[in-house]
């Protein structure tokens, strides 16, 4: 499928989508994110895609979303807007790939949630982020919402209601981004991470993924239950049967992706 304003490729394994509207610091459009939500369902079913990467052309990540669309619309249309802003959420935590978000300079708003969305990130040193909306009369709802899985109510809600960014290292501080590397390393880290991913079993990081985001919202005792059910259900798959085999035969896995 070919898009607008977002590019895609893939190489040894990893997928890459680069947000293409630098001239707008990649702010959203409608159309940027239709297309973004679409490249990622289209890694997702693509067999030799296993990590996917997100990313920004030009000189930043994401500023947000583009302003110009905000006017004139009624109730029932700025609820359809915002929700299909906030899709990549739901889409990204319902994908069995690991997706990977490499960002530099600034992600801010929307461009934040992205951030915040990937289940992954590595940003590079001195970027700011930011839930800023506030700043303009608006909010950051929807970026919001990852971060509270993250931090208390009290940073959260500063993070909300003050319009402050934070920089790559406070981030990293929260447990908000994995790695902070230098700028010129970023796309170096980001792949050496997205390769020692592409080395594990395709069924345990799926099922590992899926684990995650449906036990966070679980009681305490049925996150064990749950655990349980997910745990022999691998443990009856070719590929931990292959991984069990190879660490007692000392040699490398080959996994079979089932």
């Amino acid at each position: 499928m070919a898009f607008e304003t977002v590019l895609t490729e893939k190489n040894d394994a990893i997928g890459t989508i680069t947000l293409n509207r630098p001239e707008h610091f990649n702010t959203f459009s409608t159309r940027m994110a239709e297309e973004l939500n679409a490249a990622l369902l289209q890694m997702e079913a693509d067999d030799e895609v296993r990590v996917v990467i997100v990313t920004g052309a030009g000189k930043v990540f994401s500023t947000g979303i583009d302003i110009s669309e905000f006017p004139g619309k009624n109730p029932s249309e700025y609820q359809a807007w915002i929700s299909l802003m906030d899709q990549m959420h739901m889409t990204i935590a319902a994908m069995g790939k690991p997706v990977i978000a490499m960002a530099k300079k600034f992600a801010v708003a929307n461009g934040a949630g992205l951030l915040l969305a990937a289940d992954f990130a590595v940003v590079a040193e001195g970027t700011q982020i930011g839930t800023t909306a506030i700043n303009v009369g608006l909010l950051c709802t929807g970026p919001i919402i990852p971060v509270t899985y993250a931090v208390g109510k009290k940073k959260s809600l500063e993070m909300l209601l003050s319009g402050d960014m934070i920089d790559a290292a406070e981030a990293e501080r929260l447990g908000l981004v994995n790695r902070v590397v230098p700028e010129a390393d970023l796309e170096k880290e980001t792949l050496a991470f997205a390769r020692k991913l592409t080395q594990k079993s395709p069924v345990a990081l799926r099922m590992g993924k899926e684990f995650y985001y449906k036990m966070i919202d679980m009681p305490f005792a049925q996150r064990f239950a749950y655990n349980s059910e997910v745990f022999s259900r691998l443990c009856t798959t070719e590929d931990a049967q292959e991984g069990v085999s190879a660490f007692i035969e000392k040699r490398k896995p080959e996994w079979k992706g089932r």
